[in-house]
């Protein structure tokens, strides 16, 4: 790829992230992005896609330089699963079901102590993700029900000094989701 290729003002997604952002400086293979968040965040070209529209990931794949079964065989299967992922949020926070059903096959001879733990070691791989390639917040879907599942999630977040966290919006997921906030430093 040229130098030419992304511009000032370009929006692009980052392919292993579940972040956006518009492109403020480019140098030799790299840009520069200021994420929908406000963090300044620098990449490799073949790190980011451009996107026409910020929900619009797949097709900004497939509009770039490549045929469509050209950009599908150079896409990871883990870059795969986080465009799904995407594609399936409406404001490109990475959403994550913590019900029992999205989880495994057949929740048939857990007990409900063995489900809690599934859930909760999900959360905290997601929490983990997250963190470590820098993404700035996610949601965590875990229902309404009798309350366990968000008293034990209440309670792994505390355990985080970086972390904030809150009630996901109420008209999208009702009582039954926690939106996390990752606070990070810049360097």
């Amino acid at each position: 790829m040229t130098t030419a290729f992304y511009e000032i003002g370009d929006k692009v997604a980052v392919l292993d992230d579940a972040i956006e952002g518009v492109v403020t400086k480019v140098e030799h293979n790299k840009v520069t992005i200021n994420t929908s968040d406000g963090f300044l965040m620098t990449y490799f070209f073949n790190e980011v896609v451009k996107i026409n529209k910020t929900n619009d990931l797949n097709n900004a794949i497939y509009n770039s330089n490549l045929s469509n079964k050209d950009a599908e065989t150079k896409l990871t299967q883990r870059q795969k699963i986080i465009l799904k992922k995407l594609e399936v949020t409406e404001n490109g926070i990475p959403e994550f079901d913590l019900h029992i059903e999205k989880l495994v096959k057949s929740k048939n001879g857990l007990s409900n102590f063995d489900i809690l733990n599934i859930q909760i070691d999900t959360a905290q791989r997601h929490i983990e993700f997250a963190i470590k390639n820098r993404i700035p917040k996610i949601v965590l879907i875990h229902g309404v029900g009798e309350g366990v599942l968000k008293t034990e999630l209440e309670f792994l977040l505390k355990k985080y000094h970086k972390i904030s966290f809150e009630e996901a919006s109420y008209q999208k997921y009702g009582l039954g989701a926690t939106m996390i906030y990752f606070k990070q430093n810049l360097k």
